[in-house]
This record gives structure tokens, sequence and C-alpha cells, in this order.
């Protein structure tokens, strides 16, 4: 595995800055890219699609220049109001953003070429042609990333190249693996020479555009989707209601794990409490990690069946209520 150990400049050689938004279908890989980039864990990652509620910025280094990376919330037919606000600030963030890569999981392309694509991937397929057609009809340019070549043989994705190529939607293609870091230095030394001139943007020490409180709630949500394999991930949201520093460096976060079913909450604590526990612990081993302190983390959960239909549970987290 290709491992990039994040090079940390001086603010003041910093001469290129600008932001490049990740955009493409669920599970496509944009979060596992961008955490690559930056370096270190920035963005939450599942096997599950819609893992990405809202766009991330992390911030990557190459050269000279500081690309802050949106890591947007995957493309998709929506049709829920969560879902809507999701694929709107997916489209928001390629719009603002001064480079664009689309990233493709190409292991979907070649297994529907050979007629042998699953249904999952099969509406990965679909919803990168959904992302193709908008880019056409906005005349938005983008680069094309292929992800997951370490899957299949090279010369299968020949003819998916071409077909993309023939789209005229894409400046350039790049192959790589945004698990095991193949070709992402490439995609990297070009994102920085789209990156316009200027100043730094954020502290070069700074990896991400985040609140920790919420940064410590996608962990929480991220462990929570990882354990439970029905559909209740998607009906779940994770709150961090305190935050308290102790003088000794440690810190106790108390965290709301909030569902709308009541019928939910069982599956949710598990046998004895079981499920609940091994999440808690694996959510407080990775913010130890990230925070380099000692984490004490409290988990309860709190049933509110009307959610997803409030206002303040997507404008704390900069989605649109109204879309």
């Amino acid at each position: 595995m290709t491992e990039i150990t994040p090079l940390i400049p001086e603010t003041s050689t910093i001469k290129r800055a600008g932001f490049t938004a990740i955009i493409g279908a669920p599970n496509a890989g944009k979060s596992t890219l961008v955490n690559h980039l930056v370096g270190t864990k920035i963005a939450i990652v599942t096997h599950k699609v819609q893992t990405t509620r809202f766009p991330i910025c992390g911030v990557a280094h190459h050269g000279t220049a500081q690309i802050v990376l949106v890591d947007t919330p995957g493309i998709f037919r929506a049709k829920k109001r969560l879902d809507r606000a999701m694929v709107k600030a997916a489209w928001v963030g390629a719009n603002d953003a001064d480079a664009v890569v689309h990233l493709i999981d190409a292991a979907a392309w070649v297994a529907a070429l050979e007629n042998k694509a699953s249904a999952a991937e099969r509406l990965s397929v679909e919803d990168d042609r959904r992302v193709m057609a908008t880019l056409h009809e906005t005349g938005r340019k983008a680069l094309l990333a292929l992800n997951k070549i370490d899957l299949f043989p090279h010369d299968k994705v020949l003819p998916i190249m071409d077909e993309l190529r023939a789209s005229g939607v894409y400046d350039e293609i790049f192959m790589l693996s945004a698990l095991n870091g193949d070709g992402v230095a490439h995609l990297t030394e070009k994102l920085a020479s789209l990156m316009p001139e200027g100043p730094a943007m954020y502290p070069p020490d700074q990896t991400a555009d985040l609140p920790m409180r919420l940064l410590a709630a996608e962990v929480t949500r991220e462990k929570l989707m990882l354990r439970l394999h029905q559909e209740l991930p998607y009906q779940l949201m994770v709150e961090t209601e305190s935050w308290e520093q102790f003088d000794n460096g440690s810190v106790k976060i108390r965290q709301a794990i909030i569902i709308a079913r009541e019928s939910h909450k069982g599956m949710v604590l598990g046998k004895g409490g079981a499920s609940i526990k091994a999440i808690g612990k694996a959510a407080r081993e990775d913010l130890t990690e990230m925070l380099g302190q000692t984490v004490h983390l409290m988990l309860f959960v709190k049933v509110d069946p009307k959610w997803m239909e409030r206002r303040e549970s997507y404008t704390a987290y900069g989605l649109e209520f109204d879309v």
C-alpha cells in the first residue's frame, strides 16, 4: 500500500490555493480518496452507500499548492427530503469549486460491460451516467478518476475509457486505487496545477474544516453503520450534546443516537447492551487516536420520529431543508 505522509509547508510558501470537489455515485470511494490525499482520516468510510451526508472539507498540500478537497455526498436518484438535500449539497460543492473530480467505480463498469454486474453495480453505473448528463447540460468540465483499478486487469477498462472520453465532459482521465494509493500522486499533481494563485486558505497544519463536535458524531455514526446491517443506519443520526475538557488532558463526550422508531432501540442497544458497548468502544478508540488524548465517550439512544423533518437536523450540517 502506498502511504502519503502529509508534508506541512510554511504558510508563506503557499502560492496557490483553491477548492476541488470530489463527486460521484454513492460508494465510489470518494471519502477513501479524500482521506488518502489529506494523509489522515477526516471522512467516515464504510462499505454502505450514502455514508457521507454533507460536504466535508479536507486540506491537502502538494508543492506550493494548498488543495481544499470537498468530499460530497453521493449523487443518486433522490426521493426523500434528506436524499434531495444531500444531492443538492453535492452539486453546490461542484459548482463552487475550482476543479471537479468525477470519481467512478471502474469495477462496476467492467462488471456491467461483461453482464456480470450486481444490482448495486448497475445502479452505480446509472448514477454515473446521470452525473455525466448533468455535467454535459451545465457545460462544467471535470477530471475523470477511474477508481478500484486494483480489482481487475487494466485492459478490461480500455473500452470504458473510450466511451467516457467520447462523452466530451472530461478534460483528462486518471486511473487509480484510492484504497492503496496507486495513481493518486498523478491526480494530486494535476489538481495542484489547477489551483488559482493566492495565499493559503487554511493554516498548513489544519487537515479539515469541520467542528470537532461534528467530526466526533460522524465517527460514532460510522461505527453504527459498520455494526448494523439492516436499513436502520440510514434512519438515524448522532448528535454530540456535550464536550467536557478535564485538567488531566482527557475529554468527556456525551452523544445521542437519534432514531425514528421505538422498535429500533433494541437493534442499537443489542442483547444486554452488547451492540452499543461495541460501537462506543470502537468510536472511543478512533477518537482517542484522532484527538491525541484520552476520550470518555457516553452514548445513549433517543427516539424522535420526526427528526428527518426538522429544519435544524439539516442546517446543523450545512444542508438545505427546502429542496
